[in-house]
């Protein structure tokens, strides 16, 4: 079994290239962890203010460690996250079966 994360982050209006600055810095340090095994963000083609991302950890804890990573901390809170008109996450686990 694996730990899914979806997020949809929508930037302030102006901020959506301050926004997708942060999230370059995170991709690499961020699909490095030990846990994560696969990290991909996304943005709407429609519109620029709209960022998904599809994550997949081994586990819930391997997850709260990617929030708890010093990359996280300063390229996520630091510079996204506070430049975000909204942030939405929904948790999933994968269905393991023959």
């Amino acid at each position: 079994m694996a730990y899914v994360v979806t997020a949809k982050w929508t930037a302030r209006d102006w901020e959506e290239d301050r926004v997708l600055a942060a999230i370059r810095k995170l991709m690499g340090p961020s699909r490095a962890e030990p846990g994560c095994r696969f990290y991909q963000p996304n943005r709407d083609p429609e519109n620029p203010r709209v960022f998904f991302f599809f994550e997949i950890y081994d586990d819930q804890d391997s997850y709260r460690a990617h929030g708890e990573s010093a990359h996280f901390k300063d390229h996520g809170f630091g510079e996204a996250i506070p430049l975000l008109e909204s942030r939405e996450r929904v948790f999933y686990e994968t269905i393991d079966g023959a």
